[in-house]
């Protein structure tokens, strides 16, 4: 398999905008906006699944990227339905929420349901803008020297990115298979930083602000830059 491939996805202003961290969430972010049909896990590996979901990008995105401009409300419904091929978004949640989310006092299954789709709309709407403009990039995977203890059910994919102004950047999906034996993203690592770990520290600066007051919190919530 060719691991080499070259994206030609929106960039531009967008790095202007962002900071430097943030501007690497988004073209990691960008990266998940991949697949219009899930992957079954039979005879794929993890790698594989990610290599799938990305080789879909190009045709996805040209598929929908003139319906910004004529149709936004489409436009965003095609972005939505293609992260949620790729992405838990209930896991990812409960990541996001950590201790928010355990225990007698943490959140209600109800509570979880209601984040996880607050923050797939938040990061819709946020990251999608942001992919209408976007530019290219290259992408190469990196053999992972961490075996997982059951890589049949859970692996790391790690990943190197060329960006248009020449920085090279480390991406690592944290994939598992769900139970209809489809990988699945249940977190994001760029330049070793979590980004389940970023979202939690904004959660709790929430919680704190509110009197730990989860539904507040997730009435409050948007993806910020």
């Amino acid at each position: 398999m060719n691991y080499s491939r070259r994206l030609i996805l929106p960039v531009g202003t967008l790095f202007i905008r962002f900071a430097a961290l943030t501007r690497s969430l988004l073209i990691s972010l960008s990266l998940m906006f991949v697949c219009t049909t899930p992957t079954a896990a039979q005879n794929i590996t993890a790698e594989e699944a990610v290599d799938q979901y990305i080789s879909a990008l190009l045709m996805t995105m040209e598929e929908i990227k003139p319906l910004y401009e004529t149709d936004r409300e489409a436009y965003f419904s095609g972005v939505e339905n293609a992260l949620a091929e790729f992405v838990d978004f209930r896991e990812v949640a409960r990541g996001v929420m950590a201790k928010y989310g355990q225990g007698p006092n943490g959140a209600s299954a109800e509570q979880l349901d209601r984040f996880a789709v607050v923050f797939r709309s938040s990061l819709v709407e946020f990251y999608g803008s942001a992919l209408a403009e976007f530019g290219g990039v290259e992408y190469e995977f990196i053999k992972n020297t961490q075996e997982s203890r059951n890589p049949e059910r859970s692996s790391n994919v790690r990943m190197s990115i060329l960006g248009d102004d020449g920085d090279r950047i480390e991406i690592q999906y944290t994939m598992f298979m769900n139970d209809d034996d489809i990988w699945k993203l249940r977190n994001l690592y760029v330049q070793g930083v979590n980004l389940r770990r970023q979202y939690y520290s904004r959660f709790d600066n929430l919680m704190n602000r509110n009197s730990f007051d989860i539904d507040r919190v997730i009435d409050l919530w948007q993806v910020e830059e």
